[in-house]
């Protein structure tokens, strides 16, 4: 069992509640809009596994610590992680034929700021952009996740906002 926080387009900003709501989390997840590399060396003083793609407005020391996208087995589920994706119904071009390839079960996203969590019967995979974690943008609310993946099964998912 594991215990993962997720967020998204800090651009920059580090809030001191990443402590408080990450710091008992297995691993962090970051999908990309990094901002400042400190970020993500503040995360792993943090926990011991911190995985990040680069978003489009990282810039090369990002995109030479992380990839466009991030492929990876946690527990039983397969995930991909990108920056911008879509989301169902609405993939970005030529998303939807990558994920068909690659039959992730779980798909982390970021760019639209806004939070969406949701599963893809056509795809069978659960979507989730955790929505923008820093002040950066026109959000209304800044948002985290934390979920729990257990073998094969993904659960708690809990969504918490950043006031």
């Amino acid at each position: 069992m594991k215990h993962i926080g997720i967020l998204s387009d800090t651009h920059s900003v580090w809030d001191d509640r990443f402590v408080k709501y990450f710091k008992d989390c297995d691993e962090v997840w970051h999908a990309g809009d990094i901002g400042d590399m400190e970020i993500i060396d503040r995360l792993r003083q943090l926990v011991p596994v911190v995985r990040a793609v680069y978003g489009n407005i990282d810039g090369q020391e990002a995109r030479w610590r992380f990839d466009e996208i991030c492929r990876f087995d946690c527990e039983n589920v397969k995930v991909w992680m990108k920056h911008i994706v879509g989301y169902p119904g609405r993939y970005a071009p030529g998303i939807k034929a990558m994920l068909q390839e690659e039959k992730p079960a779980m798909v982390v996203a970021g760019h639209s700021h806004i939070l969406k969590i949701m599963y893809d019967k056509d795809l069978q995979m659960l979507h989730v952009n955790p929505g923008a974690a820093g002040r950066s943008g026109w959000q209304s609310a800044r948002t985290i996740v934390r979920l729990i993946i257990d073998g094969d099964n993904i659960n708690n998912c809990e969504v918490i906002e950043l006031k």
